[in-house]
C-alpha cells in the first residue's frame, strides 16, 4: 500500500456563456460583463497521485482534511470512485480549497487559488499520530500541504517519523501565488526523503540558474537517493546517486496539462511497488530499473495529457 498525504483543491474552469460576447469597450454606465460558467473538477496535486495511482492498481491509502461543502463531497465521491480508501482521512469543518484555471494555447493551467482558512491546511500533530500511516510501505506527501502553514510543521514532523518505517516521497509542486521560497526547505526535506520528484519549472523556483546535474547534486548530497526531474514534452532526467539517464516523453495531442506532474508521480511509484522496491531505502534500486519506472510514468503523464482536467488513465 502507499499512503498519500495532502491537499484536495477544487479546480474550476471558467467558461463563457453560450451566446456571450466580451464587451467592446467599458462605457461606465449599463454594464453588466460578461456571464461566465465555472465547470468545477476535484484536484489538488496529492489528490490527483492517489487517484492515478489507485487506478493503476496500487493500493492506495489517502490522508486528506475532507470537507463537508459540497466540493468535499464532489471528493469524496471521485476518490472513492478511483478505489482511494479514505478511511485514514478526516472529517473538517472547514471550507474546501478552490483554484480557478485559465489555460493557454498549450493547455498550461495558471491557477488563482482560493485558500485562506480551507481544510487542506489546518493539520494538527494530534490528526497525525503514527497509526494513520496504517501498513503503507510507502508515504508520498508535498505541494502545498507541507508549504503552507499552520499545517506544515506537523505534516513534516510525521513524515520524517514515518521515514522510519516506510519509503519517503516528495513532490513539492511549487505554488509561488501561496508559497515563498523560505517554505520550500528542499534539502532539509531530502534528510529524510527517499524519492524527490519535480519538474524543471520548480527547479527554476527553487535554485534559479542552477542546471539540472547541479541540483541533483546538491539534494542528493543533502540526503535523497533518487531524483527525477520533469521537462514536459523533453521526457524527465533520473538522478539515482549521482548516475544519471534522459528519459524521452512520447507524442500526444495535449489537451490541457492538468494533473500531468501528479499523474508521472503515480507511474513511478506504481512501477517501484511492482518491483517490490518500497517499503525501506531503495536499497535493491539501479539506474535501469529507475529509469523504466520513469518510463512508465511518462506514458501515464501523457495520457493524462490526452483528456481534459486531471484525469488519469485506468491502465497502459
Amino acid at each position: 500500500m502507499i499512503a498519500v498525504l495532502g491537499e484536495c483543491v477544487a479546480d474550476g474552469f471558467t467558461t463563457r456563456a453560450p451566446g456571450d460576447q466580451p464587451p467592446a469597450a467599458p462605457t461606465g454606465q449599463g454594464d453588466e460583463g460578461v456571464e461566465l460558467a465555472l465547470r468545477v473538477l476535484p484536484g489538488g496535486g496529492p489528490a490527483n497521485t492517489a487517484v492515478a495511482l489507485a487506478r493503476l492498481g496500487t493500493p492506495t491509502r489517502f490522508l486528506g482534511r475532507i470537507s463537508g461543502d459540497v466540493f468535499g463531497e464532489l471528493f469524496r465521491r471521485h476518490l472513492t470512485a478511483s478505489g482511494v480508501d479514505l478511511s485514514a482521512s478526516v472529517d473538517a469543518a472547514e471550507p474546501s480549497t478552490l483554484a480557478v484555471a485559465a489555460l493557454d494555447a498549450g493547455g498550461q493551467a495558471e491557477y488563482t487559488f482560493y485558500a485562506d482558512g480551507t481544510a487542506d491546511w489546518q493539520w494538527t500533530p494530534y490528526e497525525l499520530g503514527p497509526d494513520r500511516l496504517g501498513p503503507a510501505a510507502c508515504l508520498h506527501t508535498g505541494s502545498l500541504a507541507l508549504a503552507r502553514e499552520p499545517g506544515r510543521t506537523a505534516v513534516e514532523a510525521f513524515a520524517r517519523e514515518a521515514a522510519g518505517r516506510a519509503t519517503i516521497s516528495i513532490d513539492p509542486n511549487v505554488r509561488p501565488s501561496l508559497a515563498s521560497l523560505a517554505d520550500y526547505p528542499v534539502s532539509r526535506w531530502c534528510e529524510w526523503t527517499d524519492i524527490l520528484k519535480l519538474s524543471a519549472d520548480d527547479l527554476d523556483f527553487l535554485l534559479p540558474g542552477v542546471p539540472l546535474e547541479g541540483a541533483c547534486d546538491t539534494w542528493h548530497a543533502a540526503g535523497a537517493r533518487l531524483i527525477v526531474i520533469t521537462r514536459g514534452a523533453a521526457g524527465a532526467l533520473v538522478s539515482l546517486d549521482g548516475e544519471r539517464a534522459s528519459v524521452p516523453a512520447p507524442k500526444v495531442d495535449v489537451v490541457d496539462t492538468v494533473g500531468a506532474g501528479d499523474s508521472f508521480t503515480a507511474g513511478l511509484l506504481h512501477s517501484l511497488a511492482a518491483k517490490g522496491l518500497l517499503g525501506g531505502r531503495l536499497d535493491g534500486l539501479d539506474l535501469e530499473t529507475a529509469v523504466e519506472a520513469a518510463e512508465l510514468a511518462v506514458r501515464v503523464s501523457a495520457l493524462t495529457c490526452s483528456v481534459a482536467g486531471a484525469n488519469p488513465p485506468r491502465s497502459v
